[in-house]
Formats: structure tokens, C-alpha cells, sequence
């Protein structure tokens, strides 16, 4: 079979032609690798061949090129670069020469080729000539498909590699892409090319963007884009002015006043719903950044400091001209507007949530009249506009400011829930849901709570939409309700302002999640409102919750029973996501119930253990399982006993799926439930564990943070043993010793983070080990491990970006070493000056600290006394 023929059957519509042929092709790349890469290259390059074949060879040659997992890169890249020279410049070669195909389709695969060959090389200090190469080709002015197709090639390379790579060719990519991009260039298909190419730009021209001169071109030519005749042209730049108002806000104010504000407004009103999608965006983008500088501000002011960046008050500025505009979008809803698709009613509710946040309280009055003036109209479009106005603007004014109209519109609103358009039912759902999360105390128990209970609890017989929107409103309810009245009452109410609906509500939300379907995730949401009902539940409603859990097992005992008639995908989702949502009310109900869940421990193991060996090797049902069985342990702790030996066999697998990060992390815990819940009794299984738990820490493969939770657990397994945690001392110290000794490039912020976590599970190891030890026999074996644990808390409490958990922890750890040995055994370490100095600290700290701190001075001062 040719070539062309085995990559003409790589797109058949026969399944078994195409596998078949992706098979032989993956076959050939293995067995001649630069064979292969020159027979793909010579199919894209030619002319005579059909496009769909030339397309088919591109593609296979970046594929050979290009893979989502680093290993795999790695090993293609690898691979490409050990490809002999003469090869990979004859596939070069071809790549750039496909850049002037009379076919664009096949220019357009060409520059994905290119770009992938550059993604390798470039990085590796290769094919220097590269830039400059497709910078000549898009001067080329007799070949337009040529300045297309290598203005393509040089977005992709701009969003493929590392800005600090290119940024030394910066000035070259810009004067390219800006020159394609100008009003005066005849072809909009290149336009359209050099627009897309500047987008994927814009990170690394920084230092241009630094300089007026420059920045004033690069915006000229954006902003004269905005009005090209070509529509794909215009929403390409204003993709652009998005991102640039993204990256760059503090160089906007000249911009802003001189052209910004009008086009965007401007083209906000645009009858193309693409172009005006793009300019909602961009206010939406200033609105976020302003959120962002005023918390900056906040943060600043508590320190007494100065921000480093300066808030320009552009939404503040634009209010009267925007806010029109966003109120008109929001009346072009559609009346059979799928949930995903995003329209520009959607994105003008956006951008109004954004604009109330930026500028708080000046919202409310810029849209009060819009509201009364079109919340009874006829039209339902304006109805729902006016209603998801109201809604848009709860967060960020002052409360104080909403609380007379949220009480004057609080009847309205409960009456609309049953309006006769299901579009304005949906949107007062979601709004009393927001009234709910933000304004909890505008609802007055005695005169709104039973006509909004009311009116929610009708609707979840409604479509989908509004029973998701209102199963979310009466858990915001039972969430906000269940908080605001714990602050008020200091000692733990027996009743609540929820008591007397209780038993209703949740009836009616058990009733919504027995449906088989989810659309709209209205079943998932039933479900989590009663999580939260349980959650917040008071003592006198614990009866309905115990109903709750015999239902719910019954439903598991059910469902578990139709394991065997499980027939394709869908049907395996919907099991393992209904088992998902029964293991979270049921871990609620443990935590809620606490010992009191004893009577029904037997039941509740036996379905989870039966639900362990059902659900395979699916991990998120595997996780909520092993979660149940945790919060069980630490429910009936010594009475969890009996269970053990039965759930041990399914533990330790968990434990070595080391690629399954989230799994082997729930079952690292579940070590440290069981050690807590059972104390010394946990001893007769500690060897098992301990040895599990080393094993993983040497695994190359299992996720570093895994290994965090696995230092935190040898503290809970000591703590819960004490002196019989002697035979793992040495081994466990010489781990945390070497683990502590990590020290983060201040640079890499991701290590920077990790080091900080890292070191609080040492520490809460170390803690957990002293403890156990303290006031015992034992107490001495510690003696030759202080200077290595006290080396460890200096350098914590010296790291400028230490949190302040850290700092509790070590505070807490040196207080307790301190007690363990009152008679002066550490003396001359607790009087290092660096501990004197840190005992002295005077800096500012949460209370919790304070106190701990306070501890810490009096077990030192009576250790060195």
C-alpha cells in the first residue's frame, strides 16, 4: 500500500480502515523513524497530491512531534533531535516551502508543522534562522498565502513556547505581526492571521509595551482593527484589546480616554453577536482587574504599606455609559437558548456581577429605575432582564445599602416563582438563591420564611433548570440560616428558625433526587442541599435526619443491587455518581450523629464494603467510600474495632495505587483516622502500616504531595501508640531530618508553596511523635533527635513567607519539647539565642498564635530555669 493510500485511510469513515491504517503508520514511525518523518514530510509538500492526503501527513508529522504528556515529549523530542541533520533539514525544508502552497488549507497545516518542529528545537538553541526566515516570508508581497501561512506559523509558535524564549526576538515577531495587521494591508486574510499571531504575542513583548512609542503603534493598529470591514478581522481585535487590558491595565488611562471607552461601547452595541460578545468581555476583564487592585489596596492599607499597583477607576468612570448598554443586552435573551451556549444576554449578566463588585455602591442607583420600571412589565424578555439585574448587583454594594430593597422586593420576587414564562421562574430562582448566600440577614424568619420556603419547595416540581436553581437557593438557606444564628447564640441552639420546615423540606428534596435522570445537574443538587440540612441540622430535628440516612442506605442497598445490570458508559456514570452523593449525606449524617451513629454501624460498613468491591477501579467512588469509612472511625473510635480486619484488604490496595494521586491520599488518611480512633489499640497494626507508608515514600512514581500527608500520618500513628512507636524512631526522624532539609528557589513559586507545605507536615509529624512520647518512659529516646527537629523550627520561623499555621506549629512543637524535658536535659539549646529572640517576637499575629506563643515562653522559661 502507498503512502498516500495507507494516510488516505487514516480519515476513512470505516472504523477498522482507519485504526487499521493508524496502526501501520504508528508501526513505521517505530521501526524507520526517519523514513517515515521524510515520506510525511514529501506528501505535505506536494502540490500534486489531494489536500485532504497533504492534510493527513501534516498532521501525522506533528503528531510524531508534539504529545500532551511531558514524558511523551520528552521522548519525541528526543527522538527528533537525534534524527540525523540531513533528515530534519529536508523535513524543514518541506514545512517552510508548504508555507507557500497555493492551497491556504495546506499553508495553514504547514505552520502547524513548522511550529511544532520549533516548539523542539527553538528550546534547544536550534534552527537560530527560523524567526527570521518566516519574518521574510511574511514581507513576501506577491504571495499572500505565504504571509498568511507564515503568520500562522508564528502564532503558534508564540503559544507554544516559552515566552522567555522568544523574548529576545521580540522586536522582529512585533514588527511582522504588526505590519500584517495594519488597515493599510489589502488582504483581511492576512490581517486575520497577524491579529491571531499578535494575540498569542502579547505575554512577551512587555519590554514594547514599556516604551510609548511602540505602544502607541500596537494600539493604533489594534484599535483601527476594531473597525475593519472584515467581521472575523474586528472580533480578533477586540480578542486582543482583552487580553492586552489583562496584562497590561496600568499602561490603559491615555488609551482609555482617547479611544477604548467609545469603541468598546461602541461595539458592545454591535448587531454581530461575535463582535459584542468580545467588547462585553473587555469590560468584564476591566471589572476583574479592579476587584483585584482593590483587594491589593485592602491588603496594603492593613500593613500600612503602599500598593504596587494603582487603581485607574476606569468601570467607576464608564458607569453612565456601560450600564445602558449592558441593560439593553440583558433583554436579548432567547427564548430556546440552550444552557451552554453562551449568548450576550449571559455575558452582559456577567459583566453587571463584575461591574457591581468594581464599584460597589454606585451600582444601585445607576440601576434601580431599570429595575422598577420593568420587573411587572408584559414582555417577558424585560421581566427577566429587570429580575437578573437585581440579582447581578447583590454582591458588592453594602449591604446596609440593599437591605430595604431586598425587603421591599423579597413578596415580588416569592410571587414571580410562579410567573407563567419559565425563563423569568429560572432567573427569581437563582436570584433568591443569591439573596439567600449574601443577604441572609434581610430574610426575617416570622414574616419570610414561609412564603419563600414555600414558593422554593414548589419549585422543585418545576423543569430542571429551575429545581436545580431552587434546590441551590434552599441550601444557601440552610447553609447562611445555619451559620448567621450559630454566630448569635453562644451556646449550641436546641432549635432553629429551619426546625419547623424541616421535615418538609428534606421530604420534598429526597422526593426530586429518586429521578433517574440529572439534567441540569438538578438531582447532584438535591442532594447536596440535604448534605446541608443534615450539616445544620439542631437538636431538635436530629429525628428527620435519621430518617434521612435509613432512606439513603436504602437506596444504596438498591442500587447496589443493580450492579450486575450495569450495560454501557451512561449507566456506569449515573451508578458511580449516585453512590457519590449517598456516601456524602451519609459521612454528613456520621459527623452530625457523631457515637449516636452506633446503632446503624453495622448496616453502614457492610454497604460501603460491598460498594468498595463494586465500584472497581473507579476512584471517585472508591475515595467517598473510604471517606465514610474514615468519618466512621472517628465517630465510634474504640467501638470502630470490629470493623478493621474486614476493611484492611481493601486499604492497602489503595495505598499502592500509587498513579491514582486523589485515591492514595483519602486511603493515607484513612491511616490516620483509624490510629486516632483507636489509640493503643492501633499498635497491633502499626508495623503494617508504617511499612506501607515507607514503601510509598520511596515510590518514584506516587505524587510528592502524597508523600506530605504520608509525613503528617507517622505523627498521628505516633501520637496514638506513644512508646511503641520506638521501633520506627530512627527510620521515621532520619525521613523528616532529610525532607526538612529542602530548601525552595525563591524564583519557582510552585516550589516555594510546596516546601511550605512540606514543612508543615514535618512539623505535624515531629509534633505528633513528641507528644506521644511526653511523659512516658520513653520520653529520652527523643534526646539525640533535638537539634535536628529545633534546626528545623529556626528555619521555619526565619522564612520571610512562612504562614501562620507554620508559625503556630512551631511554636507549639518548641513548647512541647520544651516539656517533655523540664529539668534542664535541652537546656543549652532552648537558650540559643535564636530562640530567645523568636520567643520575644512582638510581631503581629492571630490570637490562636498569641496563645500559643504565651505556652511556648513559660515551658522554655520552666526548662531553662
Amino acid at each position: 500500500m502507498s503512502a498516500s493510500e495507507l494516510l488516505a485511510n487514516t480519515l476513512s469513515p470505516d472504523t477498522n480502515t482507519r485504526q487499521d491504517a493508524t496502526h501501520k503508520l504508528e508501526n513505521a514511525s517505530r521501526e524507520n523513524y526517519p523514513a517515515y518523518m521524510l515520506m510525511l514530510s514529501s506528501e505535505l509538500v506536494n502540490e500534486s497530491s489531494q489536500l485532504h492526503i497533504r492534510n493527513a501527513a501534516g498532521l501525522a508529522l506533528k503528531n510524531a512531534l508534539s504529545a500532551r504528556e511531558t514524558a511523551r515529549q520528552t521522548e519525541y523530542s528526543n527522538r527528533w533531535l537525534a534524527l540525523d541533520p540531513e533528515s530534519r533539514g529536508k523535513v524543514k525544508q518541506d514545512a517552510l516551502m508548504t508555507l507557500g502552497s497555493t492551497s491556504q488549507k495546506a499553508g495553514a497545516v504547514g505552520a502547524q508543522v513548522v511550529a511544532a518542529i520549533a516548539a523542539v528545537e527553538l528550546p534547544s538553541d536550534q534552527w537560530p534562522e527560523l524567526i527570521g526566515l518566516l519574518l521574510e516570508f511574511v514581507n513576501n508581497q506577491n504571495n499572500t498565502n505565504m504571509k498568511m501561512a507564515a503568520l500562522q506559523a508564528i502564532g503558534f509558535i508564540c503559544e507554544t513556547i516559552k515566552p522567555e524564549i522568544l523574548s529576545l526576538r521580540s522586536n522582529e515577531i512585533l514588527t511582522a505581526v504588526i505590519h500584517g495587521a495594519r488597515k493599510e494591508e489589502p488582504s483581511s486574510d492576512v490581517q486575520l492571521a497577524a491579529i491571531h499571531a499578535l494575540y498569542n504575542s502579547l505575554e512577551f513583548v512587555r519590554s514594547n509595551f514599556e516604551r510609548e512609542g511602540e505602544r502607541n503603534y500596537i494600539m493604533q493598529v489594534v484599535c483601527e482593527a476594531t473597525q475593519n470591514p472584515n467581521v472575523a478581522v474586528q472580533i480578533g481585535a477586540f480578542e486582543c484589546l482583552v487580553r492586552i487590558m489583562g496584562l497590561y491595565y496600568d499602561n490603559m488611562a491615555f488609551y482609555m480616554e482617547q479611544a477604548l471607552f467609545g469603541l468598546t461601547v461602541m461595539g458592545m452595541k454591535n448587531p454581530d453577536e461575535r463582535v459584542a460578545l468580545q467588547a462585553v468581555e473587555f469590560w468584564s476583564t476591566v471589572c476583574e482587574e479592579e476587584i483585584e487592585l482593590a483587594i491589593e489596596a485592602q491588603e496594603a492599607a492593613e500593613y500600612g504599606e503602599i500598593p504596587e499597583h494603582e487603581c485607574k477607576y476606569f468601570s467607576k468612570i464608564a458607569l453612565p455609559e456601560i450600564i445602558p448598554v449592558l441593560l439593553l443586552l440583558l433583554t436579548r435573551q432567547e427564548e430556546d437558548a440552550d444552557d451552554d451556549e453562551w449568548n450576550v444576554s449571559m455575558a452582559a449578566g456577567i459583566c453587571l456581577s463584575f461591574l457591581a463588585q468594581a464599584v460597589q455602591d454606585h451600582i444601585v442607583p445607576a440601576v434601580i429605575p431599570f429595575i422598577e420600571a420593568h420587573i411587572k412589565s408584559q414582555d417577558w424578555h424585560q421581566r427577566e432582564a429587570a429580575v437578573m439585574t437585581f440579582g447581578s448587583i447583590l454582591d458588592g454594594p453594602d449591604p446596609a445599602q440593599l437591605t430595604q430593597l431586598v425587603n421591599q422586593a423579597l413578596p415580588l420576587l416569592i410571587d414571580m416563582m410562579s410567573d407563567s414564562n419559565v425563563h423569568v421562574k429560572d432567573t427569581t430562582a437563582w436570584t433568591l438563591g443569591r439573596i439567600c448566600d449574601l443577604l441572609i440577614q434581610t430574610i426575617k424568619p416570622d414574616v419570610h420564611l414561609h412564603p419563600l420556603i414555600s414558593a422554593l419547595v414548589n419549585g422543585l416540581q418545576d423543569s430542571p433548570r429551575i429545581v436545580a436553581n431552587c434546590c441551590w437557593a434552599l441550601m444557601n438557606l440552610s447553609d447562611q440560616l445555619g451559620v448567621y444564628y450559630e454566630d448569635e447564640t453562644a451556646e449550641t441552639a436546641q432549635t432553629g428558625p429551619l426546625s419547623p420546615y424541616y421535615e418538609g423540606v428534606v421530604q420534598a428534596l429526597l422526593r426530586v433526587s429518586e429521578t433517574t435522570g440529572n439534567e441540569s445537574n438538578f438531582r447532584t443538587s438535591a442532594y447536596e442541599a440535604i448534605t446541608s440540612y443534615v450539616t445544620h441540622a439542631t437538636p431538635d430535628v436530629i429525628p428527620v435526619v435519621q430518617n434521612t440516612v435509613v432512606t439513603i442506605l436504602q437506596r444504596m442497598e438498591q442500587l447496589l443491587g443493580m450492579t450486575n445490570q450495569i450495560l454501557g458508559v451512561d449507566d456506569r456514570n449515573n451508578w458511580n455518581e449516585l453512590q457519590s452523593n449517598f456516601c456524602s449525606v451519609v459521612i454528613s449524617v456520621i459527623r452530625k450523629l457523631g457515637d449516636g451513629i452506633q446503632p446503624m454501624a453495622d448496616r453502614i460498613m457492610t454497604l460501603v464494603l460491598q460498594l468498595i468491591q463494586a465500584a472497581g477501579k473507579t476512584s471517585t467512588v472508591l475515595e467517598d467510600a473510604f471517606l465514610v469509612v474514615g468519618s466512621l472511625a472517628s465517630a465510634l473510635e474504640h467501638n470502630f474495632a470490629p470493623y478493621i480486619q474486614a476493611f484492611l484488604p481493601y486499604l492497602y490496595p489503595a495505598l499502592q495505587a500509587h498513579e491514582d494521586t486523589q485515591l492514595c491520599t483519602v486511603a493515607v488518611g484513612i491511616i490516620g483516622d483509624i490510629s486516632r480512633a483507636l489509640g493503643e489499640q492501633s499498635a497491633q497494626y502499626s508495623n503494617a502500616f508504617m511499612s506501607v507508608l515507607l514503601e510509598n515514600l520511596q515510590s518514584e512514581v506516587l505524587n510528592r504531595n502524597v508523600k506530605i500527608s504520608i509525613l503528617s500520618c507517622f505523627g498521628d500513628i505516633a501520637l496514638a501508640i506513644g512508646p511503641a512507636f520506638e521501633p520506627y524512631l530512627d527510620t521515621t526522624m532520619g525521613v523528616l531530618r532529610q525532607a526538612g532539609a529542602v530548601q525552595p528557589n525563591p524564583l519557582d513559586f510552585d516550589l516555594v508553596d510546596y516546601v511550605s507545605s512540606l514543612r508543615e507536615g514535618i512539623l505535624e509529624a515531629y509534633t505528633g511523635i513528641v507528644t506521644g512520647l511526653k511523659n512516658t518512659d520513653k520520653v529520652g529516646l527523643l534526646l539525640p533527635h533535638v537539634q535536628s527537629i529545633l534546626e528545623l523550627i529556626q528555619r521555619c520561623l526565619a522564612d520571610d513567607e512562612r504562614t501562620d499555621s507554620i508559625v503556630k506549629l512551631s511554636f507549639g512543637l518548641l513548647g512541647d519539647l520544651a516539656d517533655c524535658f523540664p529539668n534542664g536535659e535541652i537546656k543549652q539549646f532552648l537558650l540559643s539565642e535564636w530562640v530567645v529572640t523568636e520567643l520575644r517576637s512582638k510581631t503581629r499575629m492571630p490570637v490562636e498564635n498569641k496563645k500559643t506563643l504565651r505556652w511556648a515562653r513559660e515551658m522554655v522559661k520552666r526548662a531553662t530555669a
